[in-house]
């Protein structure tokens, strides 16, 4: 009895456990600027559960590390920092990778969409300030299989 008492805790503290920095694999992307290209490493959210929880609950985002969401398709849609505790850049992505908007420095916890009021089909998202850092603008590409690129 004691052992299936705790087995059912440690389920429950599974399921109920926010998702840990690192819990997916690391993919390689290329931020492709006019000041040149860096290598980054991203989690990819393409699942439900992937793209509403995102980067909630993470304490620490390493520099040059991000999530990378694909949608699957071109559409309007809005992200929100609820329950996210770090500042966030978001890159607002075509279908070709192509960067058609920047928000920086989104701030942890608003619950304000954040929608650059096009079409997007992904969104990369960075460490807070790390856009301007590396001077990312709408018109740079973001390079991965998932947006058309071979790396």
């Amino acid at each position: 009895m004691r052992f299936v008492i705790v087995f059912c805790w440690f389920l429950l503290i599974g399921l109920v456990s926010p998702i840990k920095l690192g819990a997916s694999e690391l993919e390689k992307a290329i931020l492709d600027t006019s000041s040149g290209q860096v290598e980054i490493s991203v989690e990819i959210a393409d699942e439900p559960k992937e793209l509403t929880t995102g980067l909630m609950y993470r304490d620490h985002l390493d520099e040059l590390n991000g999530m990378l969401f694909d949608f699957g398709g071109m559409a309007e849609r809005g992200m929100w920092m609820k329950n996210v505790k770090i500042p966030l850049d978001m890159l607002f992505l075509d279908m070709q990778g192509n960067i058609l908007a920047v928000a920086h420095n989104a701030v942890p916890g608003s619950i304000r969409s954040i929608n650059p009021g096009i079409p997007i089909a992904g969104v990369l998202e960075l460490l807070g300030g790390q856009a301007e850092k590396l001077g990312v603008a709408p018109g740079d590409r973001v390079l991965h299989p998932r947006f058309g690129s071979e790396l």
